[in-house]
């Protein structure tokens, strides 16, 4: 094995159109032992050079399913090590920036839902009547945390049907790390909302009473996505008063009130298909990534759709923006040289637990 090329400073030299050029000749030298995954929310820049395109369960089966021996996941950390989880030992998964990570995913660390699961314990006997719920945007050991203790994975797109299981199974959940998709898709299932109570792991027993906490049928951790957060209920009406016309679409990220006023709620998948299959000379408003919504809107305007991003400031995934094609210029080059950079690994514990939270919420489907 020859020695790593350059450091990856000396690519951040390079200008965008010399990397597209690298990068299309290193694929090509890779041919099918290399396959490239392109998150929804990625920039645009990187995205077109992706095999795949989809969220992150999405393009971890993609990879899980193809004959590569290198996965290259453009997109966070918590997205590739699902990847780890559920590819071939013989897969190795590579994320070209080790610093883009998922601000929600690091609200619920570990040590915090261990000490949260025990004082829950003090109050009831957490094992027999709560399941452990963590959305797929969440650390490898999280899912191991649920897959521990007889618990399960969700996305956006089957969190209904994740909840429905663990109720036939226990009575209460645990729902971590994001509380607006917990709180929407419990609502919308005809949970009241003073039966979802929010788990501040800042405070002892998450500051809530024994009663609060006896009453609750889902237990919400207090995290949320920095991009869906910004997105308002009163940046719906605005928009209303000029386009009363307008259907909007939001993701479940979004905070209560904003999908409350949304005509459709549901995950990157749904929003794209719902507004591809939409009868033209419709306008939309869409709260969810910008990258994502500004390809939507260059793809249906042809259609005489309208598509507009609904908060008024710019908003995007800063961390998956870290991921740049001197980024990916970097670990190609290197792999057709037979080094492996920015490896991601999974202990094999964690990976074993954490394979089963998922494979309990892949059998439900």
């Amino acid at each position: 094995m020859s020695a790593v090329l350059n450091a990856i400073q000396d690519y951040s030299l390079l200008d965008d159109s010399e990397c597209d050029q690298r990068i299309i000749a290193a694929k090509k030298k890779l041919g099918d032992r290399c396959v490239i995954l392109g998150h929804h929310y990625q920039r645009d820049e990187v995205f077109k050079h992706a095999d795949f395109s989809g969220d992150s369960l999405k393009l971890s089966k993609h990879a899980a399913d193809s004959k590569a021996e290198y996965i290259i996941f453009c997109g966070v950390h918590f997205m590739a090590e699902v990847s780890v989880i559920l590819s071939r030992p013989d897969q190795v998964t590579i994320l070209p920036d080790l610093a883009a990570g998922c601000s929600m995913a690091d609200m619920a660390n570990l040590t915090n839902v261990k000490r949260s699961w025990k004082e829950l314990n003090s109050v009831l006997n957490a094992d027999e009547h709560v399941t452990p719920v963590t959305y797929i945007n969440s650390a490898a050991d999280l899912k191991a945390f649920c897959g521990r203790h007889e618990g399960i994975v969700c996305t956006s797109s089957n969190a209904k049907q994740v909840l429905d299981w663990c109720f036939e199974k226990r009575e209460k959940i645990l729902f971590f790390p994001d509380e607006h998709l917990g709180r929407n898709t419990g609502y919308r299932m005809g949970i009241p909302l003073d039966q979802m109570v929010v788990w501040d792991f800042h405070q002892p027993m998450g500051g809530l009473s024994k009663a609060q906490i006896q009453n609750a049928k889902m237990i919400l951790w207090k995290g949320f996505c920095s991009v869906h957060q910004m997105f308002q209920a009163n940046q719906i009406d605005d928009f209303k008063k000029k386009y009363p016309e307008t259907l909007v679409i939001a993701h479940p990220e979004a905070n209560f009130e904003v999908c409350e006023k949304a005509d459709y709620v549901g995950s990157t998948e749904m929003i794209l298909k719902t507004v591809r299959e939409a009868k033209p000379n419709t306008r939309w408003l869409v709260a969810t990534e910008l990258n994502l919504v500004n390809r939507l809107k260059e793809e249906v305007k042809g259609q005489n759709k309208d598509v507009h991003f609904m908060s008024p400031t710019v908003c995007m995934c800063s961390t998956m923006f870290r991921t740049d094609p001197q980024h990916l210029a970097w670990v190609l080059e290197n792999l057709v040289e037979g080094n492996v950079v920015n490896q991601i690994q999974v202990a094999d514990d964690d990976k074993l637990m954490a394979k089963k939270a998922l494979e309990s919420m892949l059998a439900l489907f």
